[in-house]
C-alpha cells in the first residue's frame, strides 16, 4: 500500500504539473513575443507623424535615429509627384512584401534571417503610402523565456518531490491500521463474530473501521432481523385474507358460513399474533442495488387488475392515472407490490362498500410519487396512524402495513405522508427518490411534476 500510494502520488502530481506548466510556458513565450512586437509598433508610430509632414531625407534620418536604432529601422517612400523613391535604413523584407503592405494598407509581420520584421504602412501628405520597417531580433522575441521556463521546471520538480515525500509518510501511517482492518475481516469471515477493529489511524481508515464494526454488529443481529422478515411475510398474508373475509360476507347464513367466517377471523388473529411477536426486532429495508428496480406503472396496473375484481363485487368505482408509460424506480418489484397491496387492503378494510378509490403516479426527473386516495370517511388522526406505521401498533391494527410502505420510501431517500384526498377521504403519498438523494425540502416544493396521462375525473365503473 505504501509504494502504491507513492506511485499514485508521483503519477498524479506529474500529470497536474504538466497540465499547468506546459500551457503556462507557452503563454510566457507568447507574452514575450507580443512584448517585442509592441515595442516595434511604438517605434514605427514615432516615425509616422514626421512622414505625414515631410519626406526630406535628412530630417527623416534624424527622426529615425531618435525613434530607434539605425540598424533596426528602415523607411520605404515610393516615387510620386516628380519625386524619386526614397529608402532609409537597411531593408530586410522582400520587395513583394513591402508592395503588398503598401497596396493593402495594413500592417504585417514577416520572418527574415535572424528574426522578424514589422511592416507598418503610413499615409503621406501626397497621398502615397510609405512603409516603415522595424527589425525585431529573435533574441528579443525570446528574451526572458528561458529563465521563466527554468523556474517553472524547478517548481514542478519541487512539487513532484514534495508529493512523493508526503505520500510516503501517509503510506506509513495507513499501513498499520489497514493491516488491522484486513485481519479483522479475515476473522469475521472465519466465523468469529466477536472480531472488532480499533477505530484508529487516518480519517478514512477510522471511518472504515467504524463501518466494519457496524457491519459486524448487524451480522450479530441477523437472527433477530429474521423475526421482522417473518412479520413482513405474515402481513403480506393479510391481503388475500382481506379478500377472503370480504367474500365470506356473501355466503349468507348457516352453519357452514358461520364456520368459514369464524375460521377466517381466527386466521387473522393468528397472523396478527405472529406480526406483533415478531416486531421485537426491526429490520432496515435494503435499497435496491445498481441495476435493480422495477417499472412502477406496470406494477400499479397489475395490482389494480387484481383488486378490480373485488371492487366490482363491492360496487366501487376506481381509476388509475399516470401509469400509461414506463416509470422506473430503484425498488424491487415484490416490495412495491406489497406496499400497494397494504394500502389498497386498508381501503377495502376501513371504508364502506361502494367507496371510490384511485391510484395516481406522478413522474419527475428526480422522484416518483404514488398516491393512493379514497372517498371514505378519512383518517381523523393521521399522526397516530403514522405512529402505528412506525411500529407502535394498536387494537385492530398492527401498523406494519404503513411500516412496509414507509421503509420502502425511506430506503430510496423519500418518505411517506398521510393527508386529505381530492375525493374527500384519505390520501397516502409515497415519495420515491429515483437518484438516491434526500428530498430537497420536507415540503417537496421543488419537484416539477408532470401531469398524469388521464384526467383526474376519469373513473372506471366496475
Amino acid at each position: 500500500m505504501r509504494w502504491a500510494l507513492v506511485k499514485v502520488a508521483l503519477a498524479v502530481t506529474t500529470m497536474v504539473v504538466l497540465a499547468f506548466a506546459v500551457p503556462l510556458g507557452l503563454v510566457i513565450r507568447e507574452m514575450a513575443r507580443d512584448r517585442a512586437f509592441s515595442n516595434a509598433e511604438r517605434e514605427a508610430a514615432a516615425v509616422a507623424p514626421a512622414l505625414s509632414i515631410t519626406t526630406d531625407h535628412d530630417q527623416l534620418e534624424r527622426v529615425v535615429a531618435a525613434a530607434g536604432s539605425d540598424a533596426g529601422m528602415a523607411v520605404h517612400i515610393p516615387a510620386g509627384d516628380g519625386q524619386e523613391a526614397l529608402e532609409l535604413g537597411r531593408q530586410r523584407a522582400a520587395d513583394e512584401e513591402i508592395a503588398a503592405v503598401r497596396k493593402l494598407g495594413r500592417a504585417s509581420t514577416t520572418g527574415v534571417p535572424g528574426g522578424s520584421t514589422l511592416l507598418q504602412p503610413v499615409a503621406l501628405s501626397t497621398g502615397e503610402i510609405a512603409v516603415v520597417e522595424v527589425y525585431v531580433p529573435q533574441a528579443e522575441v525570446t528574451n526572458g523565456v528561458g529563465t521563466a521556463w527554468a523556474v517553472l521546471a524547478g517548481v514542478g520538480v519541487a512539487l513532484v518531490l514534495g508529493s512523493v515525500a508526503v505520500a510516503d509518510r501517509l503510506g506509513v501511517r495507513m499501513v498499520r491500521p489497514a493491516k488491522r482492518l484486513v485481519d479483522g475481516a479475515r476473522e469475521l469471515g472465519e466465523g468469529r463474530l466477536g472480531a472488532r477493529v480499533p477505530e484508529e489511524g487516518p480519517t478514512e481508515l477510522r471511518l472504515a473501521a467504524v463501518a466494519f464494526n457496524s457491519m459486524a454488529d448487524q451480522v450479530v443481529q441477523l437472527l433477530a432481523n429474521e423475526r421482522e422478515l417473518a412479520a413482513d411475510l405474515s402481513h403480506r398474508l393479510r391481503t388475500p385474507l382481506t379478500v377472503l373475509r370480504l367474500n365470506t360476507a356473501s355466503l349468507g347464513e348457516g352453519p357452514a358460513a358461520d364456520q368459514t367466517r369464524s375460521a377466517v377471523e381466527q386466521l387473522e388473529r393468528e397472523v396478527d399474533t405472529i406480526i406483533r411477536t415478531a416486531r421485537e426486532a426491526k429490520p432496515q429495508t435494503a435499497a435496491a442495488g445498481p441495476g435493480a428496480g422495477c417499472d412502477a406503472a406496470e406494477v400499479v396496473r397489475e395490482r389494480m387488475a387484481f383488486w378490480s375484481a373485488l371492487a366490482e363485487d363491492e360496487g366501487r368505482t376506481w381509476r388509475v392515472a399516470g401509469a400509461d408509460r414506463p416509470v422506473r424506480i430503484p425498488v424491487a418489484r415484490a416490495d412495491l407490490a406489497a406496499a400497494l397491496d397494504a394500502l389498497l387492503g386498508n381501503v377495502f378494510r376501513h371504508t364502506p362498500e361502494g367507496t371510490a378509490f384511485a391510484v395516481d403516479v406522478h413522474n419527475a426527473e428526480d422522484a416518483v410519487i404514488v398516491l393512493v386516495s379514497d372517498a371514505g370517511p378519512g383518517i381523523p388522526d393521521p399522526k397516530a396512524a403514522m405512529a402505528r406505521g412506525r411500529g407502535s401498533g394498536s387494537d385492530g391494527s398492527t401498523g406494519l402495513g404503513l411500516d412496509i410502505v414507509r421503509r420502502l420510501a425511506e430506503s430510496t431517500g423519500g418518505d411517506l405522508r398521510i393527508g386529505s384526498s381530492v375525493l374527500g377521504g384519505t390520501e397516502v403519498r409515497i415519495w420515491i427518490q429515483v437518484d438516491g438523494r434526500a428530498p430537497a425540502s420536507r415540503g417537496h416544493r421543488q419537484l416539477r411534476r408532470r401531469r398524469p396521462g388521464r384526467p383526474a375525473a376519469a373513473f372506471k365503473h366496475s
